[in-house]
């Protein structure tokens, strides 16, 4: 019934949009030169010869859902935008660009969002290039942290299989394939309670999974089951520091990339969410007690005292916020450095000139943490270990 309901309101929205010609003949003209219309009835049946006339907006709806991603050539950031941009960028060469990504920016866009970093970044980050910089491995919407675009194809092309799961097959230069090796990242969460472990590797399978509405997606543990599809998910963690307030900071070195990993490696594996994911860790947040309790200092055995930071508002996405932001940060990047290996794999021999041997084979990038996550940390983590 409330299906029939919804298809007869439907039906009387676009009714009010469709309009018809008057019946007083196709000559017939009202004053101002404009032809007399009117409202078309749901129940009319229409003859041969009349004309019908739609609204703009309801003859795009269908054309919109065509295109799901926003050509860049429509996006004009302004000068604030474009110099925002290029202050959170980490390092530049002609082959990437590293920057350190705000929390609550969408990587990827589609019609609805309209300040996605790939569309920006490809509109203000082009420099002196024909093309903006594409990506090649992504960032939830809410975490924030260290984010790798290429600014050429072959760099793209190369990038993207290093980022991938897949098995990447061997190559003729040796230094390549060990700098490949090295590659990996490593995030900053704060989590509700502490895991049983001090370290150790998660090895849990995560499938993706519909909802009643059958539309929203998420990710779960794989049940032992396997009846549905899964994909096997690998993370080594660390815990930095001992229990304040309910909340430990840990460390995140994902070894496979799946969507929304860490989050529910962290929720479901752990038993420990990541502050301010409420989409993995619902529950836990309804039972955590923000309020700062009085806890002992592990090393002096006095009452540790929750120190205020000097400058910093508490209320602006902490963990003495009434909702806390999200606290996953991709705080560490090695790779190769691809600017120097594109020379070589695109050559039958490893000898390079001596300028090109110079530079390293790998990239260090450390990126600082957003406010809320600064604000959390000075509040909580005077003896980390």
């Amino acid at each position: 019934m409330e299906k029939i309901w919804k298809n007869i309101r439907c039906k009387r929205v676009l009714c009010n949009k469709v309009h018809i010609e008057s019946r007083r003949g196709s000559n017939s003209i009202e004053q101002g030169g404009q032809r007399s219309m009117r409202t078309i009835k749901p129940n009319e049946v229409m003859e041969a010869g009349e004309r019908v006339h739609i609204a703009v907006s309801v003859a795009e709806t269908r054309i919109s859902k065509r295109f799901e991603t926003i050509p860049s050539g429509t996006l004009y950031p302004n000068a604030d935008e474009i110099q925002y941009l290029q202050r959170r960028v980490k390092y530049k060469d002609s082959a990437i660009i590293v920057l350190n990504k705000p929390p609550r920016v969408p990587v990827k866009g589609n019609l609805p969002v309209h300040n996605s970093m790939d569309a920006l970044a490809a509109a203000a980050l082009s420099y002196d290039y024909d093309e903006g910089p594409k990506l090649v491995q992504r960032l939830d919407r809410e975490s924030s942290g260290l984010l790798l675009l290429a600014r050429t194809k072959e760099s793209v092309e190369h990038l993207q299989s290093l980022f991938s799961d897949q098995n990447r097959s061997s190559s003729h230069c040796k230094a390549w394939d060990d700098a490949c090796e090295a590659t990996y990242q490593r995030f900053w969460a704060l989590v509700i309670g502490c895991p049983k472990e001090k370290e150790g590797l998660i090895r849990a399978r995560i499938s993706k999974v519909l909802l009643n509405d059958g539309k929203t997606e998420r990710v779960v543990l794989a049940q032992p089951s396997g009846l549905e599809p899964s994909q096997e998910a690998l993370t080594e963690y660390r815990v930095l520091g001992p229990r304040v307030n309910g909340c430990s900071w840990v460390e995140l070195r994902p070894l496979t990339r799946r969507k929304h990993q860490l989050r529910v490696h962290c929720a479901e594996a752990l038993g420990t969410p990541i502050v301010g994911d409420y989409k993995y860790g619902w529950f836990v947040h309804q039972r955590w007690k923000q309020m700062p309790q009085v806890d002992i200092e592990p090393f002096s055995g006095k009452p540790y005292k929750l120190r205020r930071p000097a400058g910093l508002d508490i209320q602006k996405g902490s963990v003495l916020s009434k909702v806390p932001l999200l606290h996953l940060h991709c705080r560490e990047l090695v790779l190769p450095n691809i600017a120097k290996f594109l020379y070589l794999l695109n050559q039958k021999s490893e000898n390079i000139y001596p300028e090109l041997r110079a530079k390293p084979d790998l990239l260090r990038f450390v990126a600082s943490m957003p406010t809320h996550m600064k604000i959390s940390w000075n509040l909580m983590s005077s003896y980390l270990v």
